[in-house]
């Protein structure tokens, strides 16, 4: 579905990434984990097009994209839930999920925005319990669980997540990661930035490591999580 190739981002003088390729394949969740300024962050802003790409081509569905737009990436089915969330905070719940509609490839009816409205309700219960609250009100977790209801409800064929976990107090960060497998069940295709690895690794597909702009490993997510080099490197034991 996602396929990068020889992909180099550069800051000034500063090699972000440096010749990476990766692959995601239909249906499955793959990971991209490594330490903070690894580069993972500037690899999906290169997908998604917020950032500019020195080399390298980016293709979605056998398509180039390298060159496409962000708005033009949105509107090919890749949703991308940023880090630090950027909910609108001044808006309420029901107000943030509508404004996740824009991103549809055709306008959606109001039938339809009801009815993915109802299933982002179904998936995050709290949200439906805070539907007229205003969104910068919210917990950090509750607008984390907002964020990726509202890149849901365009009905992406690809969704990016970078760091889901950042800021969440344990119990918060288990509940999110529990909606983010209920969605792998459903056959929702994700790409995934994470610091917290074994969070990651637990229920991923495939996942890459990054050092310093570098892809240096990859391999089955349940392989790395008990892989003795990520393991004190990444997880701490």
């Amino acid at each position: 579905m996602l396929k990068v190739t020889n992909l180099w981002i550069r800051y000034g003088y500063v090699e972000a990434v440096r010749g990476i390729s990766l692959e995601v394949k239909e249906n499955e969740i793959v990971a991209l984990i490594g330490a903070n300024g690894a580069g993972k962050s500037s690899t999906l802003m290169a997908i998604s097009g917020i950032v500019e790409k020195e080399a390298g081509r980016v293709y979605f569905q056998d398509k180039d994209i390298t060159d496409a737009r962000p708005k033009d990436i949105v509107k090919l089915g890749i949703s991308h839930i940023p880090e630090g969330r950027h909910i609108l905070p001044d808006m309420s719940v029901e107000e943030n999920l509508f404004m996740g509609t824009f991103g549809s490839p055709v306008r959606m009816k109001k039938e339809q925005i009801e009815r993915k409205k109802q299933e982002m309700y179904e998936l995050f219960p709290r949200l439906c319990e805070r539907k007229k609250q205003i969104g910068g009100t919210l917990s950090g977790g509750e607008q984390q669980m907002l964020a990726i209801a509202r890149g849901l409800m365009s009905n992406p064929k690809l969704v990016i997540f970078d760091e889901p976990s950042l800021g969440l107090a344990p119990i918060l960060l288990e509940e999110v990661y529990k909606r983010i497998d209920m969605l792998k069940q459903t056959g929702v295709t994700m790409l995934l930035v994470e610091q917290n690895a074994s969070m990651a690794l637990e229920i991923v597909d495939r996942a890459y490591v990054m050092e310093t702009g570098n892809i240096v490993m990859e391999g089955y997510g349940k392989d790395l999580l008990n892989n003795e080099q990520v393991k004190k490197a990444y997880l701490g034991i």
